[in-house]
């Protein structure tokens, strides 16, 4: 018989502090983990990586509160899995979503100020400016001097932060020259053989001699008196050629002068809704855009049919049917599902092969003719359908013959004395209640193949080539592998942010597909029912 405790026996319970060693001990842990959290958020900071660093900060925030507060000790049993799901779910819709609105790809995925610091790297020799010969010493502290020789013969010995000066031998720590004027010895230092010297990547960073006069190494032969090619100007939010005189203007992360000429390193900068302006009035769109639009469903549709029904009908010539070998056949039909998805479609790109595919030499001894695969569009789809039925055909199977299973042999038994046959049986029963059970997983398969890349990819990567469109595009491209061609594959470099912008634009067809076939689901759902 069970105990029954009085309610204010358990609220004092509830309102008994924990001990104090494990409270200290939890508090000394949330102490250390913000510590490091807080010099991690520093490093971001100053590294440019801030929409990490919010969502950190964040993350951070909700994990102190959780530990703290008594209300939310339930939650302290998840608090890991929740971290983990924000940092590898909800974060990466989020970044998605900030990377659309901004100019992020190749040439431009640093900050504008690491941009900045790079271009302000670059060097000029001004028409006043001296050329020298080079020989590099280096004490043993780590720093450098150089000894300096210029085209009339004059020799300086060079250290950073110090003016050039010209000692003479057994003066400031010269030893004797040798044959070409050059130190045999620095006091202090030791002077580094030219090999030594050229792969020194430090050398090529230091300013030797005073501020405004400095030396900098430009090749591997010769330094030189090199000024700052570029200055920063932040009321115009500019860089100015200090050799030319000419303005390079931001322009939406791109410092580009008047004329259109631009300084690189760009920059990660907010463009608007700019990315998705370029899609929709982008040549693609008036051009192979609604033709890859229209395969992508009858693609999805297609596939999804094939191998439901497919699936099914194994599934029920398994489920009540006896004879020989019955489960070591069944064994044999999950192959296909258990084998890595890459391998297979691999397999069967060689085995279609024109030329050497073991399918077409078959079908070309028997028949004289074999189809095209891989260079007629509509035979192309075709291997694309086959390919996926045979990936996908196990998967329906197992789901059909467990859903199957379910079904009480009671509404049939009640079919076959009302008259019904097997057809009916099917239609009026079979199907419907199958519908219920699985309408979720047809929906996830459809949405799966609507996006799916691989396949197309792997096959033929969207082939063949459609003639006279404004964007390369393929007779076989689904939405996805389209949009990766343009993103990641165009002439103009990576460009995450259009992917981005495209990526969402696709989340939307998706989820509306998706919405109108859960209405049709919850429609089976009522059919069920009245079973």
């Amino acid at each position: 018989m069970t105990a029954v405790v009085p309610q204010n026996d358990r609220e004092a319970k509830a309102s008994t502090p924990a001990p104090l060693l494990p409270r200290l001990l939890r508090f000394v842990l949330l102490i250390v983990g913000d510590i490091v959290l807080i010099w991690i958020l520093a490093r971001m900071v100053s590294l440019g990586y801030l929409p990490l660093a919010a969502a950190l900060l964040a993350i951070g925030i909700f994990v102190n509160v959780v530990m703290v507060r008594r209300e939310a000790y339930p939650i302290r049993w998840m608090v890991v899995g929740l971290v983990l799901m924000a940092l590898f779910t909800i974060y990466p819709i989020f970044f998605t979503v900030w990377v659309s609105f901004t100019n992020y790809g190749e040439g431009h995925l640093i900050t504008q100020e690491q941009a900045i610091q790079q271009i302000l790297k670059a060097k000029y020799l001004p028409e006043s400016g001296r050329a020298f010969t080079w020989t590099a010493f280096k004490s043993d502290d780590g720093t450098y001097a150089l000894w300096l020789q210029d085209t009339d013969g004059n020799a300086y010995l060079a250290r950073p932060g110090e003016p050039l000066s010209q000692p003479q031998p057994g003066e400031a720590g010269i030893g004797p020259l040798d044959d070409k004027g050059i130190p045999e010895t620095i006091e202090g230092y030791q002077r580094l053989n030219a090999i030594r010297a050229a792969t020194d990547k430090n050398l090529t960073e230091i300013q030797f001699g005073e501020a405004g006069s400095t030396v900098q190494i430009r090749s591997p032969r010769e330094a030189a008196e090199l000024l700052p090619l570029y200055v920063y100007d932040s009321a115009q939010d500019a860089m100015i050629d200090q050799q030319t005189g000419v303005v390079y203007k931001n322009l939406r992360g791109t410092f580009t002068s008047p004329s259109g000429e631009q300084l690189r390193p760009g920059f990660v900068a907010n463009i608007g809704l700019t990315n998705f302006q370029n899609f929709f009035a982008s040549p693609a769109l008036r051009g192979p855009l609604l033709r890859i639009l229209i395969w992508n469903f009858a693609f999805a549709t297609f596939s999804l049919l094939l191998n439901f029904s497919f699936g099914l009908l194994i599934a029920i010539m398994y489920n009540d049917a006896r004879f020989p070998l019955k489960k070591t056949i069944r064994t044999l039909l999950i192959i296909p599902y258990t084998a890595p998805a890459l391998l297979t479609i691999l397999v069967w790109r060689g085995m279609l092969n024109p030329e050497l595919g073991v399918i077409d030499r078959v079908l070309e001894n028997l028949f004289g003719w074999a189809p095209p695969w891989l260079t007629d569009p509509g035979w192309s789809k075709v291997a694309i359908l086959i390919i996926n039925l045979w990936l996908s055909y196990p998967y329906f199977m197992l789901i059909c013959s467990g859903a199957l299973q379910a079904i009480p042999d009671d509404y049939y038994a009640a079919a076959q004395v009302d008259g019904a046959n097997a057809w009916q049986q099917f239609w009026n029963i079979t199907l419907p209640l199958l519908l219920v059970a699985l309408g979720p997983l047809l929906i996830a398969s459809f949405v799966f193949n609507f996006n799916n890349f691989n396949l197309i990819y792997i096959f033929n990567a969207g082939g063949p080539p459609m003639a006279g469109t404004p964007t390369p595009a393929g007779h076989t491209d689904i939405l996805i592998s389209y949009v990766y061609n343009l993103a990641f594959t165009a002439r103009r470099g990576v460009d995450y942010g259009f992917a981005a912008a495209i990526t969402i634009v696709i989340f939307f067809i998706v989820g509306t597909i998706t919405l109108i076939q859960f209405r049709y689901t919850r429609m089976w759902e009522e059919v069920g029912e009245n079973v």
